[in-house]
């Protein structure tokens, strides 16, 4: 990525260029991107390819302005890191089910390394941690999306807890971007898929979160003094490159006391509250269809 590419990707996420490639810019970078870029599914229910590759991520989520699932949001994410300076490393992930992890490559996750060690950043897994955890760290991790915990297998790898459920399984070999095109296939194209059962688009606020999931909008907001207290704690709890331990704010995102609207919209405000509340303009509304089964991924996958 250029440096014209990595300023217009800065200013897609409302965010300055780093004076120094460390662990508290990380954290600021981290926020502003969830805070500018939605978790969104819609290009699967509007029949648009999803390719893994850095120059059609940047099309996507900086010249069209749109957002995306976890491959492209940290895929892209990896890229503008990169430009800055950072080493970053791709990490594959099983997420969580009722039945236990699911397929490989099921998720892309972030090791991003800095004076202060390495951490995880994951702006791609829709409500999570706001800032990223310290992977070395196996004691609670406070954040003003719940409590996190990192925790070592038998096999090697990472499970991540949030509020004590397990979340995602973390191998922690790094892979390339190509790696995960058969997980991004059956994630877009598998009829046992949550991406291919559902429409989602959700962002992070400054006060809570806002998600139109098929017409359905809901803007949860939490107490404003509890969440005043939450970025506070998470500004005192700041890394310093001498080491120190990060902390954030405790309580959860639209946790009890806060204030929770939802309402079923008409169609004709779907459209306009793609506009106004994450920025995307479509020219049709995405519609959940019934997917066929299909015999195997694309060749060369």
């Amino acid at each position: 990525m250029d440096f014209a590419a990595t300023e217009a990707y800065l200013r897609r996420i409302d965010a300055a260029r780093p004076a120094s490639r460390d662990a508290n810019a990380l954290r600021s970078l981290h926020l502003s991107h969830l805070r500018s870029v939605p978790f969104e599914n819609l290009s699967i229910h509007l029949g648009e390819e999803i390719v893994l590759a850095e120059q059609p991520l940047l099309d996507k989520l900086v010249g069209a302005r749109r957002g995306g699932f976890c491959y492209e949001l940290n895929g892209a994410f990896a890229a503008l890191l990169r430009a800055l300076g950072y080493e970053v490393e791709l990490l594959s992930a099983r997420v969580f089910g009722p039945d236990g992890p699911g397929i490989p490559y099921d998720h892309m996750a972030l090791r991003v390394h800095t004076p202060a060690g390495p951490w995880l950043a994951d702006v791609g897994f829709g409500r999570h941690s706001h800032y990223p955890l310290r992977l070395g760290e196996r004691g609670d991790q406070p954040d003003p999306g719940g409590v996190f915990r990192i925790e070592e297998t038998s096999e090697g790898d990472l499970d991540v807890l949030r509020d004590g459920d397990r979340q995602y399984r973390l191998e922690q070999r790094p892979r390339a971007l190509a790696d995960f095109e058969v997980g991004c296939w059956w994630n877009r194209t598998s009829p046992t898929s949550h991406f291919t059962q559902s429409l989602v688009c959700s962002r992070l606020t400054e006060t809570g979160r806002v998600t139109l999931s098929g017409r359905t909008l809901v803007i949860t907001e939490p107490e404003a003094e509890a969440e005043a207290e939450a970025e506070a704690e998470a500004e005192a709890g700041a890394v310093a490159e001498a080491g120190a331990a990060a902390g954030a704010g405790v309580g959860g995102e639209g946790g009890s006391g806060g204030a929770r609207y939802e309402r079923e919209l008409e169609a004709a405000e779907v459209l306009p509250a793609y506009a106004t509340h994450f920025g995307i303009t479509l020219d049709r509304e995405p519609i959940v269809r019934p997917v066929q089964r299909r015999v195997g991924p694309p060749a060369g996958s």
